[in-house]
């Protein structure tokens, strides 16, 4: 059974971990709330999970924002947790052998988790497929290192670069398909 949750029930669920909220969560003048909104006016559908991360290339709080539509297509919206602005999006695949994913990926999942472990060692998580707003295919890696910290890597699945890396401070809600 998949579970989704209304704004008000994402609100409702961080209220039971207030201290993560106000300490993480509002780091600039922009809300959790004001981010699901700007993600309902971009894709309609069911919150699925938010997560609140710290993009390392600028250090940036961001809401990774992710929402299933009535299609049953699975949405990730990244919010500026400064701005309120909607600045990335990508749809994720169903797994590695979904046809957008697969007719252009040229490295594997094993290639891209030893690209992941190699820059930041540790246990992988949970492993996802994403089509960037490009096309191109991304492996989302979760590691989490030694001391508890969590990294989430983007690796490009064409070139095996990573494309993006970010600190996860906390997440609410989970999918139930999720691969560790």
């Amino acid at each position: 059974m998949r579970k989704a949750f209304t704004t008000a029930g994402l609100l409702a669920l961080s209220l039971i971990t207030p201290a993560a909220i106000a300490g993480h969560g509002n780091h600039g003048s922009v809300s959790l709330e004001d981010c699901l909104t700007a993600a309902s006016a971009v894709k309609q559908g069911d919150f699925i999970k938010v997560e609140h991360l710290n993009v390392t290339t600028g250090g940036d709080p961001t809401y990774e924002i992710e929402v299933r539509d009535d299609q049953g297509t699975e949405w990730e919206l990244m919010c500026s947790a400064r701005t309120g602005d909607i600045y990335e999006l990508e749809t994720e695949a169903d797994g590695a052998d979904d046809p957008a994913f697969a007719n252009a990926a040229k490295i594997s999942e094993k290639e891209a988790r030893k690209v992941a472990t190699d820059r930041f060692p540790g246990t992988v998580e949970e492993v996802e497929y994403e089509i960037e707003a490009s096309g191109d295919p991304s492996y989302e890696i979760d590691v989490v290192d030694e001391g508890g910290t969590e990294f989430k890597l983007e690796v490009d699945a064409v070139s095996g670069d990573i494309i993006e890396v970010s600190v996860e401070h906390w997440e609410i809600g989970e999918e139930p398909a999720e691969k560790p």
